[in-house]
């Protein structure tokens, strides 16, 4: 009984709270003038300002996504159009990410207090002219030239030797022809072209970061809180779609020609199949840069704030009654302070707030997990389009395809259905450790089974395959010289690949001793060629032996056992998030997720594709040849070094990661119990000051009704009297 007088006591002033509140806010409507039906038009004006917010915010991270996988699909294209090694394709792709850390700061602070909807259209603005950046160099550069020995001769029946008749090259040369430099060389620019997309892809990154900060932020101050969680997920889930159409514009532009509408296709000796051939990647920028550019015109016309939902504060109350109302408990999280912190002290209190944080043991190795882990994402996603196109002899266009409709809905997916089953299963935080770490280490050890999924490698004369076919070779530039070739005058650094009668490819048919070729474009084909056959009428056509038996019966399998991991891997992606905002105080949970942010951005966003890159490259056997010298993009890959060295780092950063989550759970569950006990104690500090204060209104009640009974006996004796 006393337990529920306090209850009821201390319910008494909240309600006289209630009613206070409710008639200062009918006086000062009143005051204005306003009846319930005049105040109910902004409210219904700020829910159509907030849900046209919501619905450009959408479109925003939709085009950033979609700008974002289509650079990735494009990392093949690129390497053969300016003819730089993968390491440097690394650079590129982690340009975005510095672009971004330049303002992530600046932007996250000031950005809040300036006009949101504003700041978020010029960033759109800049992404989209960085998108423009990337593709000028298609307009700059001229007409994409390739190696090749094959001629467009209209009604030609036989076309010059490609054999000529000399010597091969000085071994002392290195292999090179003495050749003077290609027409056009001397009044190239010495700056290489991709510097443009590299600095355009920067200007993307400084352009994408308002986006989600003030974004998010936008939605938090001024959407009802029933409905804040909603919009989020709307946007979020539409920023899942943007990659699929991103993979999907890839896969279409690396069908078309990269010089389409300026060259007779007819002309085209090479087919999309080839690693010569460079697809119109320019063309997917100019498209991903108009529908980013068309996202920023929303937010030109959307208001600077918006009239809350809920309890309004009526425009002209008095200073008195908007203190008033402003300081309800129930609104608080809903009205920024009036009192602003210095910037001094906020400079004074950073650095121990975040010494605080990184002396967490917790949040510490949660992060040195995520970090390793997200190294070996990172680098594994933006070579997985190339890596079935090497190891599996796929197109660029078919690789971008599957990625798109395959494997990201089903990345989608599997997040999705870890935040379900985390709500379904009411799983706490170590619930939530547990179930990311085991889906992780099911990922992982599916994960081995890539291993086993092998092709051979392609049976290349003097690259991988010696000529006399009787064992495989390591490649040396001197090695595609035989005495089959010998009276040929060839070059060691040309990659002009035909297919011999034999099933083996040629580097180049001079190499291959042809002595006659006939037709034009891709139906050409060679004759008299010394090295496919003894008797040396045999004969070779255009391109590489397709010789993929083996990989067409193996890459189904790949195929679902990709989705599978990469269902299974994202299944533990909420559920780690929730963990890292579960396992900080709540004072310190904001800087904590930028930190985290930041953390990852600069330790696995940009050096990860840069390294995953220079180990692919040294697998190449053959690179390419610049047209006015040096080397170029990689022809050739050892398939088998390959498949070490991609699936190897990135098993060996997860298997590092986990590692580590050993004393990470050492320490949370020794963090949970201290917790625990904490809260006991405190429970049992609460109850017995709840007690003592039980006893003491007892006390009172009982001297008051010993006074109040000393009080009636005197006044009855005094009535007596």
């Amino acid at each position: 009984m006393p337990q529920c007088q306090l209850l009821t006591s201390a319910k008494e002033p909240q309600r006289h709270f209630w009613r206070m509140e409710e008639r200062s806010e009918q006086e000062c409507v009143q005051e204005n003038g306003r009846s319930d039906g005049t105040a109910g038009e902004p409210r219904s004006s700020s829910r159509c300002s907030l849900r046209m917010f919501v619905v450009a915010l959408s479109f925003a991270y939709f085009a950033k996504a979609l700008s974002g996988s289509y650079m990735k699909s494009t990392i093949t294209q690129l390497e053969r159009r300016f003819d730089i090694p993968s390491y440097l394709i690394g650079v590129i792709d982690g340009s975005f990410e510095i672009g971004n850390l330049l303002v992530i700061a600046f932007v996250s602070y000031f950005g809040a207090k300036l006009h949101r909807p504003k700041i978020i259209a010029v960033g759109c603005v800049l992404m989209s002219i960085g998108t423009f950046i990337i593709a000028l160099p298609h307009f700059i550069i001229g007409r994409y030239e390739f190696e090749t020995s094959v001629r467009w001769m209209a009604n030609s029946t036989q076309n010059p030797s490609p054999c000529t008749v000399g010597s091969p090259a000085d071994p002392s040369q290195d292999g090179k022809l003495p050749q003077v430099p290609a027409a056009g060389c001397e009044g190239e620019s010495n700056l290489s072209m991709w510097i443009y997309v590299l600095l355009g892809n920067v200007l993307r990154g400084i352009g994408e970061t308002p986006v989600q900060p003030l974004g998010i932020s936008y939605i938090d101050d001024y959407a009802a809180e029933e409905n804040a969680a909603l919009y989020v997920g709307c946007v979020q889930t539409i920023s899942v779609v943007g990659p699929v159409f991103g993979y999907l514009l890839g896969s279409l532009c690396a069908k078309i020609y990269v010089d389409i509408g300026f060259v007779k296709m007819e002309t085209i000796s090479i087919t999309p199949a080839d690693a010569r051939w460079v697809g119109a990647w320019w063309l997917g920028y100019l498209i991903a840069g108009v529908i980013t550019l068309l996202s920023a015109i929303p937010f030109w016309f959307l208001p600077r704030s918006i009239p809350r939902s809920g309890p309004q504060v009526p425009e002209k109350c008095t200073p008195e009654q908007t203190s008033f109302i402003k300081g309800s408990p129930l609104l608080k999280h809903k009205y920024p302070a009036d009192e602003h912190t210095g910037f001094i002290e906020m400079a004074k209190d950073f650095i121990p707030t975040l010494r605080s944080l990184l002396a967490h043991p917790v949040y510490l190795i949660y992060l040195c997990v995520t970090i390793i882990q997200l190294n070996s994402l990172i680098g594994m996603v933006t070579y997985k389009p190339k890596y079935i196109e090497q190891h599996f002899r796929q197109s660029a266009s078919k690789a971008n395809f599957l990625m798109g409709v395959i494997n990201i809905p089903a990345v989608a997916l599997g997040m999705f259905s870890g935040g379900l089953l985390m709500k379904r299963l009411k799983l706490n935080i170590m619930g939530a450790a547990r179930f990311a770490f085991g889906t992780s280490l099911i990922g992982y050890i599916l994960s081995l089974f890539f291993f086993a999924m092998s092709c051979e490698n392609a049976k290349v004369a003097g690259v991988s395959l010696s000529y006399d076919s009787l064992d495989s070779i390591s490649y040396d530039k001197h090695s595609v010289f035989n005495g089959c070739n010998s009276g040929c005058f060839c070059s060691a650094n040309d990659w002009d690949p035909v297919c011999g009668e034999n099933g083996v490819t040629y580097v180049s048919p001079c190499l291959a001793g042809c002595t006659a070729s006939a037709g034009s474009g891709k139906n050409t084909v060679f004759s008299n060629c010394s090295c496919v056959g003894v008797a040396g009428n045999f004969t070779a056509s255009t391109g590489q032996c397709p010789d993929k038996d083996d990989c067409d019966r193996m890459f189904p399998y790949f195929l679902a056992l990709s989705v599978i991991t990469s269902f299974i891997i994202s299944l533990g992606g909420t559920p780690g998030y929730m963990l890292l905002i579960r396992c900080i105080k709540p004072q310190l949970k904001s800087l904590a997720l930028g930190f985290h942010a930041l953390a990852t951005r600069t330790l696995a966003g940009i050096p990860a594709p840069i390294y995953f890159g220079a180990i692919i490259d040294t697998t190449c056997l053959k690179w390419g040849q610049k047209r006015c010298g040096g080397i170029g993009a990689c022809r050739f890959y050892n398939t088998t070094a390959y498949r070490i060295a991609y699936l190897g780092l990135t098993l060996s950063l997860r298997t590092i990661s986990f590692i580590i989550c050993i004393p990470g759970f050492v320490l949370l569950s020794r963090q949970l119990k201290k917790e625990e006990r904490s809260a006991i104690h405190g429970a049992l500090t609460n109850g017995g000051t709840e007690l003592e204060v039980l006893r003491k209104e007892e006390f009172v009640i009982s001297n008051s009704d010993q006074l109040q009974h000393t009080s009636d006996n005197s006044t009855d004796r005094q009535t007596r009297l």
